[in-house]
């Protein structure tokens, strides 16, 4: 399992690294928070990282990617989070990409896969139903019919929900086995509500009402691909956490370094360096914990499971410690919206919750080991 990064991924890190800093620093989130986007992202900037082959990185040469692997989309990602840029990334070049991938018929792959990959879809996972991650508690009913299914429920917290042209929605069979359905998200009786998360970031309230659909609309795999997409999700997105707590802690250590109190620099309060160096620390562990669970994806490890609740649980924590501390260390000003420190808190909250928090993986881990 490869800790030190190839030459290529490393020139995938260092493009990803100017590509975000220069075309969407966080000042573009504030914009499209601030002017209530409709879409909540830009799509001239998703096609753009399209045409770096981004959205392609787990997709086979066959149908238009490079498969280069989840280690690179991760590096993209833990850049994506160095500026909180909101992309369609993990709904889509991610998640979309890993469930047909993993479990769609060829047919579906024919049909999906190129046009994914070119950033001309957006892709949404419809899965949770309740205020806590339970990704198999799922209520929402796929009935059987003549030509395929039918689908009548509700899902909460889909990201990039509202702006997805196919979601890919978990379901339950009359006989309690899970399905995950391909339906377009215009279809008949889907409706779709808008929320405005705290961290300014895509996710909707989405309704089935008698929603149709045909036999070929289904993946193959149920709980397990459910499980296994879950598992690439949470191993990107705790890369993305990686890069904005990384990002949080080199602004407050800067802020340590400038900051004057009694005409004496805080940065060389030994209290404050202890709190920083506690932060280095954790934050050197989560790294080894997400690049050891990038690599196990990429190797066909049989523990990825365990490697992303760790990577996620470690994320968590981390991104919660450093985020709290930036805004402290700031003092009055991190509390103000002017200052960027506190984007850093609120998307920290969000990504705590998305597919699992830390308690949640740490029992998972703790199973999954025998305990």
């Amino acid at each position: 399992m490869a800790l030190v990064l190839s030459s290529d991924a490393q020139l995938v890190r260092d493009t990803a690294q100017q590509f975000f800093a220069e075309k969407s620093p966080i000042e573009a989130l504030r914009k499209l928070r601030d002017t209530r986007d409709p879409l909540g992202y830009s799509p001239t900037l998703w096609q753009e990282m399209a045409a770096l082959g981004w959205a392609g990185f787990l997709v086979p040469e066959a149908y238009g990617g490079s498969e280069f692997g989840l280690l690179g989309l991760g590096l993209v990602l833990e850049q994506a989070g160095h500026t909180l840029a909101a992309t369609p990334l993990l709904s889509t070049a991610l998640i979309g990409a890993s469930a047909l991938v993993l479990g769609g018929s060829e047919a579906q792959k024919q049909e999906y896969l190129p046009a994914l990959v070119e950033g001309a879809r957006i892709f949404a996972l419809a899965l949770e139903e309740t205020p806590h991650h339970a990704p198999h508690r799922i209520a929402l009913r796929a009935e059987r019919t003549a030509g395929g299914y039918r689908l009548s429920g509700e899902k909460r917290f889909v990201l990039d929900g509202h702006v997805a042209d196919t979601l890919i929605v978990a379901a339950r069979l009359a006989d309690e086995r899970i399905v995950l359905l391909l339906v377009p998200g215009d279809a008949r009786g889907v409706m779709r509500t808008r929320n405005f998360m705290v961290d300014s970031r895509n996710a909707a309230t989405i309704r089935f009402d008698g929603v149709e659909v045909a036999e070929d609309a289904a993946l193959a795999g149920g709980a397990d691909l459910l499980d296994a997409v879950l598992d690439r999700a949470r191993i990107g997105l705790a890369a993305e956490m990686l890069g904005s707590s990384t990002e949080a802690f080199e602004r407050t250590v800067q802020y340590l370094k400038e900051r004057k109190q009694f005409g004496v620099l805080i940065g060389t309060f030994q209290a404050l360096k202890h709190r920083a160096a506690a932060m280095f620390c954790e934050l050197e562990l989560t790294r080894s914990a997400v690049l050891a669970a990038l690599s196990s994806v990429d190797d066909g490890s049989d523990k990825i499971a365990a490697f992303a609740s760790l990577a996620k649980a470690k994320a968590c924590e981390t991104f919660f410690l450093v985020s709290n501390e930036g805004v402290q260390m700031h003092g009055g000003i991190g509390m103000t919206d002017e200052h960027e420190i506190g984007f850093f808190l609120k998307r920290a909250r969000v990504a705590q919750a998305s597919f699992g928090d830390a308690s949640f993986h740490r029992d998972r881990y703790a199973a999954l080991l025998g305990y």
